[in-house]
């Protein structure tokens, strides 16, 4: 008797164990549940890779002021300035053409009617 009643409760925790998983296991499959469980993880992903963007970002930076400096100290450019020598002098590498320099002044010894030396 004592063995018939061991494995009837044996079969009913198992039935109740069996059933509870059964049942989670639906809830997890629900549409809403999957979109909700989707939704979190791109979130995850999203800032995740935020971080490691702006962590790029930061190094880019950091890297880019460093070879800079190192280019700098290469041509001279930041090199102390002697006080026997002048100051050194900066040239923009591409004139500005829309500066009012260049707004066409027929009266500028330097304005020129010659259309073709833009080009």
């Amino acid at each position: 008797m004592f063995r018939r009643t061991f494995w009837f409760g044996t079969g009913v925790a198992a039935g109740v164990w069996a059933t509870t998983k059964v049942n989670r296991k639906l809830r997890q499959l629900t549409p809403e549940s999957l979109a909700a469980t989707a939704a979190s993880k791109a979130l995850e992903t999203g800032h995740r890779i935020k971080d490691r963007a702006v962590g790029f970002a930061l190094d880019v930076r950091d890297n880019m002021a460093q070879r800079e400096a190192e280019l700098g100290d290469a041509l001279g450019i930041n090199a102390p300035v002697d006080p026997e020598l002048p100051a050194p002098r900066r040239h923009a590498a591409i004139e500005n053409r829309n500066s009012p320099k260049y707004a066409g002044n027929p009266t500028d010894p330097s304005y020129s009617y010659n259309r073709n030396e833009d080009h």
